[in-house]
């Protein structure tokens, strides 16, 4: 057997058993369950006592695996980088004195050199997942001089965390994390950004587009563009690879508002459930479901915070509390708001045709039905005055209530 193939193995009791694809587990686990049964004659095979073997045999081949829990407590961008490896890093054993051993963790990637060492293997994973929140990659500069990781996964989680992360929404943040860490990072891992060709991306978008999403397609072809501009103001690549495709956006599908027969249904059957208010909230105020938790009652209004605009300081709308939304307001004047999934799953069963953005909608419809000046329907509903609008407008109360008193007619 070559060293290669030595890599393939794990010694477990005194037998050789394979490790697939060098990472597999559950094939280490299935081989050293069907060891035990042949070493015990049958016997109950104890999966905890063999998990528990196998990290002391992963030990002495220099491997050490983290536990879910122990992954919660690292820094985002090290999660994810070490989720790459299967949640595992190298690990090292040293004489430390006559009778005493010290080991050590080392993590060596995307520019990064880290090293933590303990009398145990806890302590040493204790010390390492500390010196994760304080590490910093090694200096490799480009044109700018600047220190920056160049592989794709690497460079794209340094571009959210240190630049986009100021710019957006939480919520739009962590959708574009989630968008990455789905369809991005499985494809071009840690590729250098520089070897990512048209091609390559084209390819993606298509696969993704040939499955019917075609929202998705759009959100990864604006996060990639989003990256590799970023990469050319770092230095890192002198030409944006998405330049060379040529990509239309899919023909989205606008929101349907529901009829006056339908939000009766709607309301009977939320009736006396905390979805009730949380619905009204989102039909009478065309609020955006990820608001709901912010929203309060300020005197004669709804306040809530402006999830699409991500500004140094946060931005509230007020939105006229109108008659139809009178008696869903709670008595202590406190929201209890529901999960989203579940008040999706109970508007769902109410109005099996429409989703629950589509009470934005009918919201946004009705100020329109009902002649609300626009100003006063953008405001409400959130939307963009543009650089100038945003700058100098800043609507008066009276002019929101009095704007806001034509849905009385609803």
């Amino acid at each position: 057997m070559n060293n290669g193939d030595q890599k393939q193995f794990v010694d477990f009791d005194g037998v050789k058993l394979k490790v697939f694809e060098d990472d597999d587990v559950a094939g280490v686990l299935a081989a050293v369950q069907a060891h035990e049964r042949e070493r015990t004659g049958g016997g109950q095979f104890d999966e905890k006592q063999a998990k528990e073997q196998l990290k002391k045999a992963l030990a002495k081949q220099g491997v050490v695996e983290f536990t879910d829990e122990e992954m919660k407590t690292m820094p985002k961008i090290f999660k994810r980088l070490i989720v790459l490896q299967k949640k595992r890093c190298r690990l090292r054993k040293h004489a430390s004195g006559k009778d005493t051993t010290t080991y050590e963790i080392r993590f060596r990637r995307d520019g990064y050199d880290i090293s933590a060492s303990g009398k145990t293997i806890e302590l040493a994973k204790a010390n390492f997942i500390e010196k994760l929140k304080t590490a910093q990659p090694k200096e490799k500069r480009t044109g700018g001089g600047s220190t920056i990781p160049t592989t794709f996964t690497a460079f794209a989680l340094y571009h959210y965390e240190t630049f986009r992360k100021e710019k957006v929404s939480s919520e739009h943040y962590k959708n574009n994390l989630r968008l990455v860490d789905r369809y991005l990072s499985p494809r071009f891992k840690e590729t250098p950004i520089e070897k990512i060709t048209p091609p390559d991306c084209k390819k993606l978008l298509d696969e993704i587009m040939e499955q019917g999403k075609g929202k998705t397609a759009d959100d990864l072809h604006s996060i990639l563009n989003g990256i590799f501009k970023s990469a050319i103001a770092h230095g890192i690549i002198a030409r944006n690879p998405l330049a060379l495709i040529l990509y239309t956006q899919h023909e989205r599908e606008s929101g349907k508002a529901i009829t006056k027969d339908e939000e009766t249904r709607l309301f009977n059957a939320l009736n006396g459930t905390i979805y009730a208010t949380a619905a009204a909230l989102v039909l009478f105020c065309g609020l955006r479901p990820n608001e709901l938790e912010t929203a309060k009652i300020q005197g004669p209004f709804i306040v809530a915070v402006n999830s699409k605009r991500k500004t140094r300081k946060t931005e509230y709308k007020r939105i006229p509390i109108i008659d139809r939304l009178r008696p869903f307001l709670p008595a202590d004047g406190v929201f209890n708001i529901p999960n989203l999934d579940m008040l999706r799953r109970h508007f769902k069963r109410a109005l099996p045709g429409h989703k629950l953005y589509d009470l934005r909608t009918t919201f946004y419809t009705r100020c329109k039905e009902y002649d609300v000046a626009d100003a006063a329907r953008d405001h409400f509903v959130g939307h963009s005055f543009g650089v100038l609008g945003n700058t100098y407008t800043d609507l008066s109360d009276e002019y929101l209530l009095k704007e806001g008193k034509k849905l009385n007619a609803w």
